[in-house]
């Protein structure tokens, strides 16, 4: 099966591309990455902080059942432009990742669909390789699925 979340990777290159076209209008799709109730229900995780604002931080940790932490992300908010641009870092704690540089824009394509345009920069092309060696694709695949179903019953 295709996945509808496409990932561009250019050969010797530290940064990649992710796109993804949503049944949403852009206010929707937004608001999924900006207000913290939405967000858990999407990523499956919990938002200890999300300060939407430039110059704001974030911070986001996810547990297993047995409630041991298995994943804790942060980052710093450096561009938020309501509908249209996220600017922030992101970086996964206990991770042999650094922090990244992710350009999120949003695109209204129509009144009801949108596009979600992720540009992530990353400190080297090997790191970026492997980052894309996990089950990135998928990942994010199933996340942006996952995002589509939540916010669909906001409308």
């Amino acid at each position: 099966m295709e996945l509808k979340t496409k990932i561009t990777a250019q050969t010797g290159k530290q940064d990649l591309l992710i796109t993804r076209e949503f049944d949403l209008p852009v206010e929707l799709l937004f608001k999924a990455y900006a207000e913290p109730e939405i967000v858990e229900q999407w990523m499956g995780t919990k938002v200890l902080k999300l300060e939407n604002q430039n110059h704001g931080s974030y911070r986001f940790e996810t547990s297993d059942p047995k409630g041991n932490v298995v994943f804790k992300a942060n980052g710093t908010i450096h561009e938020f432009t309501p509908n249209q641009k996220i600017v922030r870092t992101f970086e996964m704690e206990n991770a042999p990742f650094r922090a990244q540089l992710e350009i999120l824009s949003f695109e209204k394509l129509t009144d009801n669909t949108c596009k979600l345009n992720m540009h992530s920069i990353y400190q080297s092309a090997a790191l970026r390789d492997e980052m894309l060696k996990l089950p990135f694709a998928q990942g994010i695949n199933w996340a942006h699925n996952r995002l589509q179903e939540v916010v669909n019953k906001l409308k």
